[in-house]
């Protein structure tokens, strides 16, 4: 396993650049995973707890990591789009990718990153085969969320103590689609996973082993 320091760097975006940061891994240069952050309104950026825990359980399995900030975050130009324009910065951010040799993609998200990643899993670009779609904590209230129908193999994970999102609204939600994801309900979770990151990195470790 060889894994190079993490790189900061920007990518061009469709309304300005989007800061970013590159793990790249030399021994499996043709797979990567991508993070996606929550709400940038609500203080949400790649730098997030459960964004770096996310990267961090990919980047521990020998897998290149890229986490960015949506537009109007951090860094990134641009201004808050309410998930349709952050569905086009995380094209932008795939095709980076792809000029880079990446043919296999996992794509992660906490929250409103979740809304993003499970809603653009239906415009990847060609050429880029989708392996894992892992959704933390995804707002199932969101418009459109019903609409969704993840692939098969996507993982779900819910605090059943969330403050944010209703977890029987997330169990609903998982139980209604077809096919129907793996939900991992972390018992007295709240919305962060405060005190519970290294077991959500331990099972999803487990889980992208398997």
């Amino acid at each position: 396993m060889s894994l190079s320091a993490e790189k900061s760097f920007f990518i061009s975006g469709p309304v300005g650049q989007l800061e970013a940061i590159w793990s790249p891994s030399d021994s499996n240069p043709a797979r990567a995973a991508v993070i996606c952050h929550p709400h940038p309104l609500h203080g949400g950026t790649m730098g997030n707890k459960v964004v770096t825990t996310l990267a961090r359980t990919w980047r521990d399995l020998g897998i290149s990591t890229l986490r960015f900030n949506f537009r109007g975050t951090g860094a990134s130009g641009g201004v808050h789009d309410h998930g349709v324009g952050e569905s086009d910065d995380l094209l932008a951010v795939l095709d980076w990718l792809q000029q880079q040799g990446v043919s296999q993609l996992d794509l992660a998200g906490f929250s409103f990153g979740s809304w993003v990643a499970a809603s653009t899993v239906a415009r990847l670009p060609a050429g880029l085969t989708l392996g894992r779609l892992v959704l933390v904590a995804p707002p199932v209230q969101y418009e459109g969320y019903a609409a969704l129908n993840p692939p098969a193999g996507t993982l779900v994970f819910q605090g059943d103590e969330d403050e944010v999102v209703e977890a029987a609204a997330v169990q609903a939600w998982v139980a209604s689609r077809q096919p129907v994801p793996e939900l991992v309900s972390f018992a007295g979770a709240g919305h962060f996973f405060h005190g519970r990151l290294t077991e959500l990195k331990a099972i999803l470790q487990e889980r992208l082993q398997g």
